[in-house]
Parts: structure tokens; sequence; C-alpha cells
């Protein structure tokens, strides 16, 4: 197929800012995917391989240029030596999984030569990348029998935890979470998991998910708790009146409609690139809602697979994710004196630090042997 320079330069606008997009494809196997490093200014790229059936190559490559971007300021935020990267396979991971295919991928992945590690994402799992694991050394989150660090959604969930602790200390003067009620959007492999700690606290909870088997078992596991459980309709859950909305599900879910409906006083969850837009930011504020970035909340897991590259080290990753609480404090902090909204004051935050490294610390113009490849 031949593009015209129109076409090739509209493709090269769409990518700016990036510094690198790969297209992966393997008929053999009916692997489709994208890979695109976003920055390596702090070290190689990292970021996980999302599954989904997306309805165009568009669409995916809209959706894994975001999602890179947003690995670079959580990388960032995190204060770890690693740059922004994600990768999508445009595949419905219920029915188009094959060892083949993952290992395809790790194919492409090691191509790569060290610019990119990837793991798990939605609509991946740990299981999946053991069959890439075969192909290339550059894969972290694998299980722990492997040598890897295991599920990285318990750190992320933990990270929520502690973000939603941030939330209630600023919003209410006491970190308690039981004494609060959090309306939960997905109860997957994140969203699960803070739902059971909130009702082991003593929580109220409104919650959904499309998926009755999720439903049935947090319903199974909220009777054995203090906590109240009250399940709710996909589209009735911005309009529950709680304390926090906990998104952990899609992202792109706080928009102009659904804005309207929010009767809560804080937005905290683990769903990447949660706004629409950047205006919603300023929506949220002018609506007296408290906006927690999403790449805070949530970097508790990325702070895991990071880690896992260095030798598996349970206590480190717990004693880094606990850092996202002063974090987020602190964001919610620099806001008020600013008098801008908390996007503007995490993105800050990264500009300064991406701004602070680049003239001696970037990965790949110095030349050194990172401690990471001790795996190889």
């Amino acid at each position: 197929m031949e593009y015209s320079r129109t076409e090739t330069k509209d493709m090269f606008e769409k990518i700016a800012g990036h510094e690198q997009v790969l297209f992966c494809n393997d008929p053999a196997t009916g692997l489709q995917a994208i890979i695109a490093i976003h920055d390596t200014t702090l070290g190689p790229a990292l970021g996980g391989t999302r599954m989904y059936p997306y309805e165009s190559v568009d669409a995916a490559l809209d959706d894994v240029l975001r999602l890179s971007e947003g690995m670079t300021h959580k990388c960032a935020a995190s204060g770890l030596d690693f740059g922004g990267g994600k990768a999508v396979i445009i595949a419905d991971p219920a029915t188009d999984k094959s060892p083949a295919l993952f290992r395809s991928f790790g194919q492409f992945v090691d191509s790569l030569n060290g610019r990119f590690y990837t793991g798990t994402d939605m609509g991946t799992t740990t299981e999946d990348f053991v069959e890439a694991f075969k192909e290339t050394h550059f894969i972290n989150g694998i299980p722990e029998e492997y040598g890897g660090s295991g599920d990285s959604s318990i750190p992320t969930a933990q990270g929520v935890l502690y973000a939603l602790e941030a939330t209630n200390e600023h919003l209410f003067n006491s970190r308690d979470l039981g004494k609060r009620s959090y309306a939960i959007q997905g109860l997957g492999k994140v969203g699960y998991k803070v739902a059971e700690q909130l009702l082991e606290a003593g929580a109220k909870l409104f919650v959904t998910d499309i998926n009755e088997a999720a439903i049935l078992s947090i319903e199974n596991y909220a009777s054995g708790t203090t906590g109240e459980l009250k399940i709710v309709e996909s589209d009735e859950i911005y309009g529950v009146e709680a304390d926090i909305f906990v998104p952990c599900a899609m992202g792109g879910i706080i928009n102009d409609e659904t804005l309207k409906q929010l009767q809560v006083k804080a937005v905290v969850g683990s769903a990447n690139n949660q706004l629409s837009d950047n205006s919603i930011a300023e929506k949220l504020q002018q609506s007296g809602i408290l906006y927690a970035p999403d790449f805070i909340v949530n970097a508790g897991g990325l702070i895991q697979v990071a880690d896992e590259l260095y030798g598996p080290n349970p206590k480190r990753v717990l004693a880094k994710t606990k850092t996202i609480y002063q974090s987020l404090l602190k964001i919610y902090q620099q806001a008020e004196m600013d008098a801008t909204t908390t996007t503007d004051a995490a993105n800050q935050k990264v500009t300064h630090v991406l701004e602070e490294q680049k003239h001696r610390n970037n990965f790949f113009s110095r030349k050194r042997r990172p401690k990471w490849e001790v795996r190889e």
C-alpha cells in the first residue's frame, strides 16, 4: 500500500511527541499489535500490554498513544528511572489468545533491544507473558515461580487505598476508610481488591460491573464483613450519592454528560485516562469535586513491575507504594496554593522531573549497563 505525502504528514503529526511507534503484524498467529514508546528521558520505556477488540486500527493507535504518554507521567511522578511506553494487541482476549500469538509478540518486543519492557494490562494475564518470556527477557510482572514478582494488581489496589486515605485526610481530616461511602465502577483485578478492603474497613459501597460472576462474588464476600454493599446498574453508578467515586474500569468515562450526574466530593480510582479531555479537570474543580490524577493513584502496579527488574522484593515495593499517600497530599496542597487544578499540579511535577533529569540521566545517551540487565 502506498501513502500520499498528506497521509504520511498526518500520521507523523498524530504521533508527534512520541519517540517511536512500532506496528507488529504476524499473519501466521493472527497477531496485530502496536507498541508506542513515548519518552525515554528517564530510562527505557515501561508499560503493560492491553488486549482489546478495537473497532479500528485508528482507535487502537489513539489508545496506545494516550496510554504510553500517561506512563511517562506515571514513571516521573513515582520517581522511577523508566520512561513511558505501552502496547495494544487488537484482538478479543476471550477468543483470540494462543501461546503462539504471545510468543510472536515477545519476538517483536525483543527486536527493540531493551527500549521497551512490558507485562500485563487489561485483557492479558501473567500466564500470557510466560509465553512471551520464552522469546525475550524484556518482560516483567511474570509469576513468582518464573522469577517474577507476581500479580501487579495487588500493589495497584493498595495504592488506590493509600490515595483514598489521602483524599479522606484532605477532605475530612481523617484517613479512616470505613467512615465514608464509595461508588466503585468495575470489579476487575484492581476494583475487586479495593472493594474487599473497603468492606473489611466497614465502608458503604455502591458497585457495578458487567461481569455477573464478579457481582455474585462480592455479594458473598460482603456478607462476612461489617461493610454495607449495594449493587447498581452500569449507567446508574455516576448518579450515586457517595463521598468518593472510584473508577476502576475503562478510561474516558468522565465527560460533560457524566460530570453532570456526579454527586460525590472526589474522584479517586485506578482507571487510566479517566477524563475524556483536559477541560474536564477544570470543570470538576468548578463543580467542587476533588480529582486525584490517575497516574498518581494507580502507580502501585508500575512500582512493582519496575522494582522486579532489580530483583523481586515485596517489602521494598510496599515501602515505595506507601509514598502515594504523601505524593497525592502534596498535589492537593500545591493545587490549592497555585489556585490551579490537581491535574495541572501533577503535570508540573512531571515536567520538573523530566527537565531536571534529561541532561544527566538518559539511559540511551550515557551507554551504561543498567542494574536490571543482570537478568539476561
